[in-house]
């Protein structure tokens, strides 16, 4: 799912249609296509989508021979996913070498707290489910508050209903399905302090995501591209040893190598949560 863009400055995206059913040779010139168009691609999917994707994914760029494409699948849901990749969409036009961008949404997801509203939780498999929250399910009219990024969370909605949320500043994404929004438009929304929420479409993996098409994905966010720019560039960089490109983090996202360990060293990031000062920018 491509969100339409946060502001004038975010690039579209390129959306891989078909991409496991298309014959190989076209799998592989539409690839090839967007990598000499652009000079680096980051492909970004869900869990949710079929293993015969991430096949097609992993043998192109392996026909490729290709150190310019990197692979990313981030533990989010649908629309957690679809966010990120907006978050990358407004980065991609600052000053961000390819390496530093795509390391950027491992970065991110840290900042991003998805979950859903779910009329049955009898077939979730992404967040435990206890018994007694299956056999509930069952019984007409039950809904669950569901957190699956960034600590898994499992409430049954009633009046002391509460799902831990961001403790800074974040705007709210809403995807409605079947189910009616009022519990997360009146409730999560105020108690998240949400400073803005939008609604948009439901993203086609959300059903088999979530185990439901009776559901409300939500999603909060940093959605100020300058907070967006501050967390990514104050983060030390380095540069991958195998392939030569600037990253963050402890493993280049193009070819996957990780940094030669020395005694006394220490490789990676430290997440911080810049809370209110980061989101005033």
């Amino acid at each position: 799912m491509a969100l339409p863009p946060q502001d004038e400055r975010t690039l579209p995206a390129v959306v891989l249609n078909d991409f496991a059913s298309v014959p190989l040779e076209r799998a592989v010139g539409v690839l090839q296509a967007v990598i000499e168009q652009h000079g680096h691609v980051v492909v970004a999917y869900s869990g949710a989508v079929p293993a015969a994707l991430e096949r097609r994914l992993y043998t192109v760029r392996s026909l490729l021979e290709s150190d310019r494409i990197a692979l990313f699948r981030p533990e989010l849901p649908p629309l957690g996913l679809a966010v990120l990749v907006r978050q990358l969409r407004q980065l991609a036009s600052c000053d961000l070498s390819p390496g530093v961008l795509a390391s950027a949404g491992r970065l991110l997801t840290h900042y991003i707290h998805a979950g859903a509203l779910l009329g049955s939780v009898a077939r979730l498999d992404r967040v435990a489910v206890n018994l007694k929250s299956h056999a509930r399910s069952w019984l007409p009219g039950s809904q669950f508050g569901v957190m699956a990024h960034p600590q898994p969370q499992l409430v049954k909605i009633g009046p002391e209903a509460h799902l831990t949320g961001p403790d800074f500043d974040t705007s709210l994404l809403v995807a409605k399905g079947q189910l009616p929004s009022d519990w997360v438009t009146a409730t999560l929304a105020p108690a998240w302090h949400a400073q803005g929420m939008r609604e948009v479409p439901l993203p086609a993996e959300s059903a088999d995501w979530w185990g439901t098409g009776k559901l409300v994905e939500f999603c909060a966010y940093l959605p100020d591209l300058s907070v967006l720019y501050q967390l990514v560039t104050s983060v030390r960089q380095t540069v991958c040893h195998w392939c030569g490109v600037d990253v963050i983090g402890d493993r280049c996202v193009f070819c996957s190598a990780t940094p030669p360990v020395y005694e006394g060293a220490s490789s990676g990031y430290e997440i911080q949560l810049y809370g209110d000062q980061a989101a005033a920018g």
